[in-house]
């Protein structure tokens, strides 16, 4: 290539990304912009010192991103759920403030000092385990999501609510820091050559929330954690100590952690059979679908997050997820599935079974859309359509719904929560 070409392109270029730079500036009035050619009063005097807050917490102009719930949803909010407003994030991490909470009796008070964590059963010394002597363990620290089998429970038959955080909210993205179940199954002494094949773990509160876990998973990457995103856990998610399962269901993330034992078959609890089970069209149930498959939402635009720039350039944007891996591609249509455009990934390295951010930069001419997201993992799953989930489990069920979710945006750029099956 010669210099003049080059020196050619490079103008180009500049140019190209002056006027885009045009397009995308708002234009300042011709008497001027007072924000901008008079003094204003946060630049008039001194702002708060650093001891004004001691714990930093979000600005009061941000105020409305919060998690909410939906009142009619349960009976009680003592055994409920509220929603991360996933519509209000970007990047993957979610602040602890902000990720969901899912109680069965309500999140306790349970103070370091007064942990305990017992292992027993099957090829093991019964040990317990205080907050101090799990410190002193080797440690790790995963991103990974957590999901509600419940997430988008509601949309089975058809479109209920109107904005993502309350159609996929029931999930959160952090860093969790902790010990690995094996190195602590280890340490009591599990060696594999027993009969144990499982471990049942509950928790100090008063539902206890028992779940059976097989032993190979336990031994793969179950994490007995402390911290998340760097700091100990929020009482709503489990503080002092909880289990991170990474990949499948959040109901098997048992918070308040307080005993693991090695047992020779699944206790069939209450919580993996007559709830988190999938019921097929014919009445029957299938359990043990621990796994939460590929999933993805657009959350901007979205019914919450409006379009009020007009025409233009727009950027789409969302997340996807897979409990069997990694994300490695997502599309966007804007017609309702009939065409698909490969969007960009926030992030194509990094931890398995975590948030994706996908962006699809794109032109919006003020037209009507139908905007859909469609997620593949590295096993090469691809998220499916709601028809194509009910082929196989009818309208009936609840839980592991990874539909397809479609948004109508309007020409005044609002959207509301539509059905394109």
């Amino acid at each position: 290539m010669s210099d003049d070409l080059k020196l050619s392109r490079r103008a180009v270029l500049a140019g190209s990304a002056a006027a885009a730079a045009g397009t995308l500036a708002t234009q300042a009035r011709a008497e001027g912009d007072p924000l901008i050619t008079e003094v204003q009063e946060w630049a008039s005097g001194l702002g708060e010192g650093v001891d004004a807050t001691p714990y930093g917490l979000p600005i009061e102009f941000e105020a409305d991103v919060v998690r909410r719930n939906v009142p009619w949803l349960t009976a009680d909010p003592i055994s409920s759920i509220n929603f991360t407003p996933i519509h209000a994030l970007d990047g993957t991490i979610t602040p602890q403030g902000c990720a969901f909470e899912r109680h069965h009796s309500g999140a306790i008070e349970l103070r370091k000092e007064d942990y305990r964590l017992m292992i027993n059963g099957l090829g093991v010394s019964p040990l317990v385990f205080t907050y101090a002597d799990l410190e002193r363990f080797p440690r790790e620290n995963h991103v990974y999501f957590c999901e509600c089998a419940a997430n988008t429970g509601m949309e089975w038959a058809g479109a209920q609510l109107n904005g993502a955080q309350f159609t996929h909210g029931m999930i959160h993205n952090m860093e969790y820091t902790g010990i690995p179940l094996r190195t602590l199954l280890n340490e009591a002494g599990y060696d594999g050559a027993t009969e144990g094949r499982w471990v049942y773990v509950e928790g100090a509160d008063a539902s206890s929330n028992g779940r059976s876990i097989p032993m190979e998973k336990a031994l793969d990457d179950v994490l007995v954690a402390f911290k998340a995103n760097g700091e100990a856990l929020r009482k709503e998610h489990g503080y002092p100590v909880r289990l991170v399962v990474p990949g499948w269901e959040g109901n098997m993330w048992i918070k308040w952690l307080r005993r693991i034992e090695v047992t020779d078959a699944a206790v069939e609890s209450r919580e993996e059979t007559s709830k988190y089970t999938d019921t097929l069209a014919d009445g029957t149930s299938r359990k043990w679908t621990w796994v939460m498959d590929a999933k993805s939402v657009v959350t901007s635009p979205s019914p919450q997050a409006p379009i009020t720039h007009g025409p233009g350039p727009l950027v789409i944007t969302g997340m996807a997820w897979s409990g069997h891996g990694r994300i490695t591609r997502v599309d966007v249509s804007k017609d309702g599935g009939i065409t698909w455009e490969t969007a960009r990934l926030g992030r194509t390295q990094g931890d398995t079974k975590a948030l994706t951010r996908f962006y699809l930069d794109t032109e919006w001419d003020g037209s009507e859309m139908l905007l859909q997201s469609r997620a593949m993992d590295e096993t090469g799953y691809v998220q499916p359509t709601k028809a194509q989930l009910r082929e196989v489990r009818g309208l009936n069920s609840v839980y592991h719904n990874n539909c397809i979710q479609t948004w109508h945006v309007n020409t005044d750029g609002s959207a509301e929560n539509v059905e394109v099956s």
